[in-house]
């Protein structure tokens, strides 16, 4: 494929010139999720036009991976029959994450041309909770009884396979919907038409309740190397699956919504560029406020030892290196426990093992900066003995309490149901300073 202004400028050669039969050939080959970010590209008049040339499979495989002002600016421009021609080539999953995004008429209008079958699985996705298995599985998928032949099963997967998201792995449930096994589609296709579904099927079912945490539920493909995972009610009646796709989005977001909480950003499902000046202001103003009323607290304890630092100004000299050495380290214990527990390596039973390693982690860490620093404060900086025992002895102890309030904190939030990421650098990094402050100056009294 040609460079992206290369082919840009020959879509738009062919928009003007009226090319459309061969325009329609050169766009009709592109991967989705590439025609999607090409379509964002142009103006709304040709994505409008670039988009009703696309063969209607391809319309909406590209339509779900656009970001949803496209989608709005294509809905509102669409007929009701050329609405319901891409709403009948979605899957579930896919029409319920756009009725999540889009405005009420735009939803209304959705609802209006879709069948009623479609509106009442909508509705019953909608009602589960955000967060859940639930709210992200698709209810597209062949189940098959364990009565059936292999004959039986592949006239059913060749009937119904085309309306559903994946038949990679087909689902066997009872005249109930109990799941009580799967068989692949490569055992299917390699077996005997007379076999029976029972004599085939694996009865060892990995699968997760409606109400599971959708990140949990993510977790889980990597860590059972899966595609699909069946999804139960409390009955344990078969209601839909979670294909690895949908799992990918939730890492991704998660892993998003991660990094903007440990950055002190509010998070947001919005595109940078898509986002104004305004509205990233409001993401981050109330944390930068809760840690600058925090950090007064830093100002306090100096002002509260300032006839020592009158005495001693070259104690001052050192106090930013404590504190961002405090800040460093405990920034590398919180982000290594933080990531732990997202990937369900750690849990909050293992809070004294991660104290003890941490703690030993300190002392070897502390004791090394505290050597390479005494050596340049009496070489270098050519600052007395006692200054130098008084730096030395509170980067130690401010490297141990570090890592120790950045070990334990997050487990600590996670146990009483707070998000691990709010005890992130910047809150780690105010509490510490303030420690390593206090340490500072009780040191400086005692040997001063």
């Amino acid at each position: 494929m040609a460079k992206i202004s290369d082919f840009e400028k020959e879509i738009m050669d062919m928009i003007e010139q009226k090319r459309y039969k061969a325009l329609k050939e050169r766009i009709s080959d592109i991967n989705p999720y590439d025609l999607a970010m090409l379509l964002g590209n142009f103006q709304e008049r040709s994505i409008i036009l670039l988009f009703r040339l696309l063969p209607k499979d391809l319309a909406a495989d590209t339509f779900v991976e656009m970001d949803t002002e496209q989608q709005k600016t294509l809905i509102d421009s669409f007929s009701d029959k050329e609405l319901k021609e891409v709403i009948d080539e979605l899957y579930i999953d896919d029409m319920v994450d756009i009725v999540e995004e889009m405005p009420a008429n735009v939803v209304k209008r959705i609802l209006k041309n879709s069948t009623d079958n479609t509106r009442k699985t909508i509705n019953q996705i909608l009602n589960y909770p955000q967060d859940s298995a639930g709210s992200i599985m698709t209810t597209e998928f062949v189940s098959l009884r364990s009565s059936m032949t292999i004959f039986d099963a592949i006239s059913k997967i060749r009937r119904i396979g085309l309306d559903s998201e994946t038949i990679d792995v087909c689902y066997v449930t009872d005249n109930v919907n109990h799941l009580i096994g799967y068989i692949t589609l490569r055992t299917i296709i390699l077996s005997d038409d007379s076999k029976t579904i029972e004599e085939l099927m694996d009865r060892n079912v990995i699968y997760v309740n409606t109400f599971e945490d959708q990140e949990e539920v993510a977790n889980m493909f990597g860590k059972y190397d899966l595609t699909v995972i069946p999804v139960v009610d409390n009955d344990n009646r078969m209601v839909g699956i979670v294909t690895i796709d949908d799992a990918w989005d939730v890492l991704e977001k998660e892993t998003t919504e991660d990094i903007e909480i440990m950055a002190a950003i509010t998070p947001s499902d919005t595109p940078y560029l898509k986002k104004t000046a305004f509205d990233i202001w409001k993401s981050r103003m109330p944390w930068l406020l809760v840690l600058m009323i925090s950090a007064s607290f830093t100002g306090m304890i100096i002002t509260g030892f300032q006839d020592a630092l009158k005495k001693y100004v070259i104690l001052t000299a050192y106090i930013p290196m404590l504190m961002d050495t405090g800040g460093n380290s405990g920034s590398q214990s919180s982000v290594t426990i933080i990531r732990g527990l997202s990937l369900q390596e750690l849990e909050f039973k293992d809070i004294f093992r991660v104290l003890w390693k941490e703690s030993r982690v300190a002392v070897l860490s502390g004791v090394t900066l505290s050597v390479f620093n005494f050596i340049k404060l009496l070489l270098f900086d050519k600052v007395g003995l006692s200054v130098a025992l008084i730096v030395n002895i509170t980067l130690l102890l401010t490297v141990l309490v570090a890592k120790t309030v950045g070990s334990t904190l997050p487990m600590i939030a996670k146990k009483i149901g707070f998000d691990p990421a709010v005890m992130s650098a910047p809150f780690i990094t105010t509490i510490v300073d303030a420690i390593s402050l206090i340490f500072y100056f009780c040191i400086t009294t005692i040997i001063l």
